[in-house]
């Protein structure tokens, strides 16, 4: 009996580990439908605003060129920002071969093998820690209801 109950404990863990894995298809339909409520949201705040205060349809047009283009910079300066991380991770990466360089030329063999498998393995528990901490902070219900 208790070996029935763990292995149905056990499958069940595991098509839930199975049902959390995302695809690329998946992500951009995501994102796809997310962009659409993005739009529909902007509309409603607009109609929203229009109705408020009493906007004539230029106004409602002018607004709406200005969030476009509002739009448009914070795009830019995510790219932007983008750009710079990479260069970034990249001056990091170059950092990281003069240091294995370095600590090659200063270490012995085993020194050197036994100081990589212990940075290899804080860099494990490193990940790890990540992973937990953004699995702590997702929420249990992704879907939200619409309430105003």
């Amino acid at each position: 009996m208790k070996k029935l109950v763990l292995a149905i404990a056990l499958i069940g863990m595991g098509s839930f580990a199975m049902a959390q894995q995302t695809t690329p298809q998946d992500r951009q339909a995501r994102a796809a439908e997310m962009k659409q409520r993005m739009e529909q949201k902007q509309q409603e705040r607009l109609a929203e605003m229009q109705k408020d205060l009493n906007l004539n349809q230029s106004q409602v047009a002018q607004i709406k060129a200005l969030q476009d283009k509002r739009k448009g910079e914070m795009k830019a300066q995510f790219e932007q920002n983008r750009a710079d991380r990479q260069a970034k991770i990249e001056e990091m990466k170059a950092k990281k071969v003069q240091m294995d360089a370095d600590m090659k030329k200063i270490l012995t063999p085993q020194q050197y093998d036994k100081w990589q498998a212990d940075r290899d393995a804080k860099m494990e528990q490193k990940k790890v820690a990540m992973k937990e901490r953004r699995m702590m902070k997702k929420p249990m219900n992704t879907a939200t209801p619409d309430v105003k």
